[in-house]
Parts: structure tokens; sequence; C-alpha cells
């Protein structure tokens, strides 16, 4: 039985299948973005291990993923390398391309697992520690009483969408999620589907909401809305209303100390700080067209006391402690910057594997044109 298994994972047959399937599944995918979205159809077959169809609220699984191609493939080139590899000089760059396609494959699954791409928005003059997600959102409930400082404690939306309470140590009260909508519509005027917001405290009694599917394409995101209660160990509950669309937190005043709720999009912090100078918008002469948009930063890292000033601009980003920042977009009025934050553990995979398989490439054909050329000579 497992001479059986380890002789079908490591044969050609299942190589070819494997990158038949692949073709189908990239041809697929890509027609899938028109209606699904870059998002969507990322995550459902590229990022998946199996494709559902999904009629009636069934899933029924129909064709293998991206994550499940990948480690069919990952298995049969280790079993075909075990099975038919033989130790010796002339298979050396043999060695080496597998070796370099095998850290391919491993390097994009950790890539797709660890990276992390967010967003930092600079005015003109404005200095931040932290970039934003552009999906994911976060239940920041923040202790403003000492204005030197200030003691957040954050919730991610996965922990929201639970709908339960959330304790946390920090704080002297307990926060339950009464409603919540990944997506939402909220309007301050009545309109036919939209129901009233059922809070009890702070602002927005009279605005109204509903619930919306979430957003797929590229240049929309979902907006979230929550109702979020707050109760000490003696007090009566109240609710509070927060969302994407309120442009001010939520205040409130609990044992003598003054809180801010709000739901904004996810932080990531960051040991130093970003502070924008100045932006440049070139563009075409007699044109709107861009360009070249560029801004000037500087770096201050209190840990390291460096404090100078980077160039950042189209093709050529700043990486700095494990981070890149590129030049993404710009305000209208070109008062501010928007930098891409991207965090890839893993991004020297692909250079490696790359040399590995060019260099075995390179030995593999020097191990056959030499002896070749020496009988020419010879002859």
């Amino acid at each position: 039985m497992v001479k059986t298994f380890f002789n079908l994972f490591s044969s050609l047959k299942l190589t070819v299948a494997c990158l038949v399937l692949g073709c189908v599944l990239v041809f697929w995918g890509t027609l899938a973005q028109v209606h699904l979205g870059l998002y969507k159809a990322q995550n459902e077959f590229f990022r998946s291990f199996l494709i559902f169809w999904q009629p009636n609220e069934l899933k029924i699984p129909i064709f293998p993923g991206g994550y499940f191609l990948g480690t069919v493939l990952l298995i049969n080139l280790l079993a075909a390398h075990l099975r038919f590899y033989q130790p010796g000089k002339r298979k050396i760059g043999i060695m080496l391309i597998h070796v370099g396609i095998v850290l391919l494959l491993v390097g994009q699954m950790l890539t797709d697992a660890l990276s992390q791409e967010s967003a930092l928005h600079l005015r003109i003059g404005q200095t931040k520690n932290y970039s934003e997600a552009q999906r994911d959102y976060e239940l920041a409930v923040t202790d403003t009483t000492d204005r030197r400082s200030e003691n957040v404690v954050a919730i991610p939306a996965a922990l929201l969408a639970r709908q339960g309470e959330v304790a946390d140590p920090p704080l002297p009260f307990d926060v339950r999620l009464k409603t919540f909508y990944a997506n939402s519509e909220l309007s301050d005027k009545p309109k036919a589907g939209l129901d009233p917001v059922p809070r009890t405290s702070g602002f927005g009694g009279d605005f109204y909401w509903r619930n919306l599917p979430r957003e797929t394409a590229m240049d929309r995101v979902d907006m979230p809305s929550a109702i979020v209660e707050i109760q000490g160990p003696n007090d009566a509950p109240a609710t509070y209303l927060v969302s994407a669309y309120l442009g001010q937190p939520q205040r409130f005043v609990f044992g003598g100390r003054t809180y801010e709720l709000a739901l904004r999009p996810l932080r990531y912090y960051m040991p130093f700080s970003l502070k924008l100078l100045e932006f440049h918008h070139d563009r075409y002469p007699g044109t709107d067209i861009p360009r070249n948009f560029a801004s000037r930063v500087r770096v201050q890292n209190p840990q390291t006391r460096e404090d100078r000033e980077v160039l950042i601009y189209m093709n050529n980003p700043l990486r700095y402690s494990g981070l890149t920042f590129y030049q993404a977009s710009y305000d209208p009025d070109d008062g501010g910057s928007v930098l891409q934050v991207v965090r890839n553990p893993g991004w020297l995979t692909p250079y490696l594997s790359c040399l590995l398989v060019g260099t075995g490439l390179v030995v593999q054909f020097l191990q056959h044109l030499i002896p070749f050329l020496k009988r020419r000579l010879a002859q």
C-alpha cells in the first residue's frame, strides 16, 4: 500500500495532471474576477484548497484550489526526487533545480501566510508611527484622560463578528457587541430599506442603517458599522453607534476617566515614525497624466537615535526595519501622500530560488557541453 502511494505521488503523470489543472485554474480564476472581483476571486480560487459550488446554501467541492495543487506539486517533486535521483557529480545541476523549485513553492505559501499590506496616509507636516489596513477594521477603546499620552485597547473585527462579550483586563468595564455589519449603509435621513439605529447613548440617534453584502471590487471597500454596549460592574448598560462612516469617535466618562470609542481601520504600529516634509507631483506638459510623484520624508527612530531625510518616488521605495514603503498615491490637492507599506518576511525566497534554478541549469548545460567540446577537439 505504501509503495503504491509512493509510486503515485512520484509519477510524471501526476506532475502533468497538476500542471494542466493549474492552467485551468488560472484561466477560470482570471475570468471569475469579472464577476467576483479581484480579492474574492483570489481567496476562492488561488488561496484555498478546494473550490466550492454553493447552490441553496450548500457547499459542494468541484475543483482543487491553488493551495491544494501547490501542495500536491511540492509532494510530487520531493517524492520524484527521492525515487529517481542518483547521487553523483553529474546530478548536481538537477539537484539545484529541484531545490530552487521547492524553495519557490514554499516561499509563495509563506508570502501568502505572513505578508502584510497597509497604507500610510500623510499630509504635509504630519507625523505618524503606524500604517492602516485597507480592508480590515478594529474597535478602538482609548483612554484620553491624560492629554500627554493615550492608552488604547484595540479589538480586531474578527472578534467583533462573533457578536459576544470582549473582556480585556486593562478595561474597567465590559464591551459587548450587540450588532455588527461587516459592510453597511448609514444615513442621517430616512430611506426605503433602512432601519433606525438602536442606540441609547452618544450621537447618532437620528441615523438609519442597513446591512450590505461584502465588497469585492478593487476600487471599493467595506464600510462596517456596529452597536457596542458598555457596562460596568454596578452600572446600567449603554449602547453606542460606531461606524467607518463617522468622522469622530463616541465619547463617554466612566469612573472619572474619559474614553473614546471608534471603529477604525486596523493599525500596524512601527517602532519609528515618518514625517512628510514635501510632496511633488509632476505631470506631462499639457495633460493631467502623472509623470512622477515623490515624497520627501523624515525617518525618526528613538531607539537608534536616527533622524534623516529620505526621498521616496516611483520605482524607488524606502526599505527600513523589515518594511518597504512604496509611493502609491496622493491627495487631489497635492497636499498629502499615500505610501503603500509592505511587510514580507519571505521576500528573499523568489530571488534565491531563481538563483538556484539558474545555477542548476548552467551546471547541467556545462556538464554536457564540455564533454561534447572535448570529443570534437579530439576528432
